[in-house]
């Protein structure tokens, strides 16, 4: 289920939505560190401010979910989805997954200005990303059918592992992560109801 043996080919064909949303945040990346569009502040017109969005900006509570702050983020959050994405984009369907993972990471931006300061800035794919870990861990306690009993020790240990370098790790958004897991967990039965 997290070894990849598909071609480039292949893994687009199989996972298009894990492909679109790893191209999307390599694109506005690249945008952002690149003088492509000279005029606009690509970061700072699609990050997340929760001030602004309180203000009535309320795609900042979108964008930011594509939008990373540095290049070690962007490759970080790009190659745990393309690691964990196709097993959930697999079980649940391509529009299911693509659903799943932008209302994790809605939610866990919701929550994010519900509890952090109002000039609080957060970007990157996090969130939505705890929330198909969430959804692992609906899968481990609830279906565990689901899953080879190896592929369950490396989704636990994976799940553990994140969550404790969240806690560690300066200027992460906890409560993003924590959000966005506890979501794609509550929203796990919505879309894996059939299996």
């Amino acid at each position: 289920m997290f070894t990849r043996s598909e071609s480039f080919s292949q893994f687009i064909r199989f996972y298009p939505a894990v492909s679109l949303i790893t191209a999307i945040c390599a694109v506005l990346y690249a945008a952002t560190v690149l003088p492509i569009l000279p005029a606009i502040d690509i970061f700072t017109a699609l990050s997340g401010v929760n001030f602004l969005i309180s203000e009535g900006e309320y795609w900042r509570l979108v964008t930011p979910i594509f939008m990373h702050a540095s290049f070690t983020h962007v490759l970080f959050n790009v190659f745990t989805l393309i690691i964990i994405g196709p097993g959930i984009e697999s079980l649940a369907g391509t529009r299911r997954f693509a659903l799943l993972f932008l209302l994790s990471g809605i939610l866990a931006n919701v929550l994010t200005l519900l509890t952090m300061p109002p000039m609080y800035v957060h970007v990157g794919a996090s969130g939505a990303i705890f929330g198909l870990f969430g959804c692992y861990a609906y899968i481990l306690l609830y279906k565990k059918h689901l899953m080879s009993r190896q592929n369950s020790q490396t989704i636990f240990a994976l799940i553990a592992i994140s969550v404790v370098l969240s806690f560690m790790q300066p200027s992460v958004n906890v409560v993003g992560h924590i959000g966005g897991l506890a979501c794609g967990f509550l929203l796990a039965p919505l879309f894996l109801n059939k299996k």
